[in-house]
């Protein structure tokens, strides 16, 4: 039986380079960072690669689910999230949505102006600075947002039964962190 060899090992004949943890693919293989030379713990290397495999299904699954979410509306996937955006951050100036989506400022006007076009947002002159526009979600048209989201909200309530408070704070943490450095990773994308 070959000797197993941690993620960070370099392949032997290979180039010298350590492997990701999670293997070679087409995706990044996780938001952790790779063991440090002197942290060869086996168990930790094996939760690691099962994290990093987690991660990527789970990625792979969000995206299918609000492609799908998102078709139902007449919309693709990126107006549907800059929609919940809106939802959550209230009426923000096209930089703003810049900054928040990663998107390159020409993007997010056309983004902009696609979504208008659909009749999800409008326009509106900023309150206290008038030359400034604020992009407004109309909310008569998100109305039935909330029953295509509900089936999926109750198993996800479901599942959280399993954990305790503790628990899931955890995975709060874990979630916000990957969600910060992800975003800072589409925004150097978007440069």
């Amino acid at each position: 039986m070959p000797k197993s060899r941690t993620p960070q090992e370099p392949e032997p004949g290979g180039d010298g380079a350590p492997e990701p943890v999670g293997g070679r693919g087409p995706e990044p293989a996780g938001d952790c960072a790779p063991q440090r030379a002197g942290d060869r713990d086996p168990e930790r290397a094996d939760v690691m690669a099962r994290l990093a495999a987690s991660g990527r299904a789970n990625s792979a699954v969000t995206v299918m689910f609000h492609s799908a979410v998102a078709a139902r509306q007449g919309l693709n996937a990126t107006e549907s999230k800059t929609l919940d955006l809106l939802m959550r951050k209230g009426p923000l100036t096209a930089k703003d949505l810049a900054a928040e989506t990663g998107l390159a400022p020409a993007s997010v006007t056309g983004l902009v102006d696609r979504l208008e076009t659909k009749g999800y947002v409008r326009r509106v002159k900023h309150p206290t600075d008038k030359r400034r526009v604020l992009v407004e979600i109309r909310m008569e048209k998100m109305a039935g947002m909330a029953e295509v989201f509900a089936d999926w909200a109750r198993e996800v309530e479901e599942l959280c039964a399993d954990f305790t408070t503790a628990e899931l704070e955890t995975v709060i943490r874990f979630l916000d962190g990957a969600a910060e450095r992800q975003h800072r990773a589409a925004a150097r994308l978007s440069r």
